[in-house]
């Protein structure tokens, strides 16, 4: 049975009113969830949905959402029950992530290539109808 969590903010501290923010820097993530910064760089090899964003600066920052996930990871590892591939099946049942199939580079270009096109179409439309005005 999944346990679904019912809102991705994270519920770090308790008792309080202020919002949870929108990002975390690794440091926060480790201290908040009790989890080395070495252990979540690996983990993030591990599991490919659990992504840290950069800043222009190069910080690494985490989502509410990945701070749950990370929390969760913790959970299990302590219940000794799962191997890690099982950990990752249960987080992406639970927070109904879907692995993406790699898309092959041409296909993507191919799409961008249309994008343009029809973008193109567009500027050339609204060209057309201000000189008629």
């Amino acid at each position: 049975m999944a346990v679904k969590s019912e809102s991705v903010e994270p519920k770090l501290f308790k008792n309080s009113s202020a919002p949870a923010k929108m990002a975390y820097k690794v440091e926060e993530v480790s201290r908040l969830t009790k989890v080395d910064v070495k252990t979540i760089d690996a983990w993030e090899q591990e599991f490919p949905f659990l992504r840290a964003g950069k800043t222009g600066g190069g910080q690494r920052f985490f989502r509410p959402k990945d701070v749950e996930i990370i929390k969760r990871v913790r959970e299990l590892l302590d219940e000794k029950t799962l191997t890690m591939a099982g950990i990752r099946r249960r987080i992406e049942e639970e927070f109904e992530l879907r692995p993406t199939a790699p898309v092959h580079p041409d296909t993507l270009k191919k799409a961008l290539y249309d994008v343009r096109d029809e973008l193109q179409d567009i500027v050339s439309s609204i060209k057309k109808e201000t000189k008629r005005t």
